[in-house]
C-alpha cells in the first residue's frame, strides 16, 4: 500500500498530459500542471484549431501580420510562420509595422521588428504617421498634452495599418489581439454605450465590407500564456509600455479583468462569450458605412475620424472631433474647399485605392 501511495504521489508531480516530465508551469487558462514541451504543443494546436475552425485563411492568400515588436505580435509572427510550414497553409506572410513617431519607444521597438524580419524570414513594411498625416505622436502630444492622445493614435494607427496593407496588396491583416484584449473591449463598449462597436468587437474576422479584412488568431489565447510562450521560447520582443498611455481608460478595464481572472480564470472567456451573445434590437439605428469625402477611407460620416482629427491639428484646434462634439461632421464648419489648411490630399496616402 505504501509503495502504491508513493507511486501515485510521484505521478502527481508529473505533467498531467504526458505523465513523463516534471511540470514547468501551471496553465492560466486551465490551471493544468504541464511540462514545457506539452505547453508548446497545446498552445500551438489551440491556435491552429481556431484558424481552421473559423476558416481564417485560404491557400495562396497574402497575409500581413501587424507587428509592433511587442509580445503579442512577436509570438503571432513566430507561431504563424511555424503553423504555415507545419500544416501547409500556403500563405505568403509579411510583417507590417506603424511608426507613430514616439521617441524612445517606437524607434526602439521597430529595431526589434527588424530583427524579427531576419529571424523569421518575413518581409517587413513600415508606414509612418509623418508620411501619411504630416504629424508624429511626439508633435501631437506637444500640442494637445497627455489627455486624449490615445484617441488620435488609435484612429491614425487603424487607418495606417489599412493603408500599409493596401501597399502590400495583401488579402487580410492578422493582428495579435488576445482574449484579454477582447474582454477589455467588451467591457469598454458597454461602459461607453457604444452599440455599434459592441456588436462587432468579439468577431474573429472584421472589416469584411471594408478595404482589408482583419482577423484575430489569438481570440481565445490568454495574455499570460503568450508571455509564457515567448519566455520559454526565448523570443526576441520589446516589453516597454508606451510612454504616453499610462492613464489610458483601457488600463482601468485591464486591471479589472486581471482581478476577475485571479478569482476565476474562465472569467475572460465568459466575458467574450457574453459579448458574442449580445443581440442588438432591430429598432436600434446603426451607422451606415460610406466613404470619407476627403480621403476616400471608410466612414459613416461626411469625413472619417482621421480627417476630422487632422483638421483640428492643422487649424490649431486639437479638440475638434474629440468626444461627442459635432465639429465638421455636424455641418458647423466651412466647406473643405474654403479652408486654407494642410490637406490630406497632399499626402501619399491619397494615391491608395479605397
Amino acid at each position: 500500500m505504501e509503495e502504491s501511495h508513493g507511486g501515485d504521489k510521484a505521478r502527481s508531480r508529473l505533467c498531467c498530459i504526458c505523465n513523463q516530465r516534471r511540470p514547468a508551469l501551471r496553465r492560466p487558462k486551465t490551471l493544468q500542471q504541464i511540462c514545457r514541451e506539452c505547453f508548446y504543443v497545446v498552445f500551438e494546436e489551440e491556435i491552429h484549431r481556431v484558424i481552421v475552425d473559423n476558416k481564417l485563411f485560404k491557400s495562396g492568400e497574402r497575409i500581413a501580420i501587424g507587428a509592433s515588436g511587442g509580445k503579442d505580435s512577436t509570438v503571432l509572427a513566430y507561431v504563424m510562420s511555424e503553423l504555415n510550414r507545419r500544416h501547409n497553409y500556403g500563405l505568403d506572410l509579411f510583417l507590417l509595422s506603424v511608426d507613430e513617431g514616439i521617441t524612445g519607444y517606437r524607434d526602439d521597438s521597430l529595431e526589434t521588428v527588424k530583427r524579427n524580419e531576419v529571424q523569421y524570414g518575413l518581409p517587413l513594411k513600415v508606414v509612418s504617421y509623418k508620411d501619411l498625416y504630416g504629424w508624429t505622436m511626439d508633435e501631437i502630444v506637444k500640442m494637445i498634452g497627455l489627455k486624449n492622445n490615445c484617441t488620435f493614435c488609435g484612429v491614425f494607427r487603424r487607418q495606417a495599418l489599412d493603408r500599409g496593407a493596401a501597399l502590400l496588396k495583401v488579402d487580410k491583416l492578422a493582428t495579435g489581439h488576445n482574449a484579454d484584449d477582447i474582454a477589455e473591449t467588451v467591457l469598454l463598449n458597454i461602459l461607453r454605450g457604444d452599440i455599434a462597436r459592441l456588436s462587432r468587437c468579439t468577431s474573429i474576422i472584421t472589416g469584411e465590407d471594408g478595404p482589408i479584412p482583419r482577423c484575430k488568431p489569438f481570440k481565445y489565447t490568454y495574455e499570460k500564456e503568450i508571455v509564457m510562450y515567448a519566455y520559454f521560447k526565448k523570443l526576441d520582443y520589446f516589453s516597454t509600455e508606451c510612454i504616453y498611455s499610462p492613464n489610458a481608460y483601457r488600463g482601468f478595464a485591464r486591471e479589472f479583468i486581471k482581478d476577475l481572472e485571479r478569482i476565476r480564470p474562465r472569467a475572460i472567456l465568459d466575458i467574450i462569450k457574453s459579448g458574442e451573445d449580445f443581440r442588438i434590437a432591430t429598432s436600434t439605428k446603426m451607422p451606415e458605412q460610406g466613404t470619407c469625402q476627403r480621403c476616400g477611407y471608410i466612414s459613416s460620416q461626411k469625413w472619417c475620424k482621421a480627417c476630422v482629427l487632422l483638421e483640428g491639428l492643422n487649424r490649431g484646434l486639437p479638440k475638434l472631433g474629440i468626444g461627442r462634439t459635432r465639429g465638421i461632421n455636424g455641418d458647423r464648419q466651412k466647406d473643405d474647399q474654403q479652408i486654407g489648411v494642410k490637406n490630406l490630399q497632399s499626402k501619399a496616402c491619397e494615391s491608395l485605392d479605397f
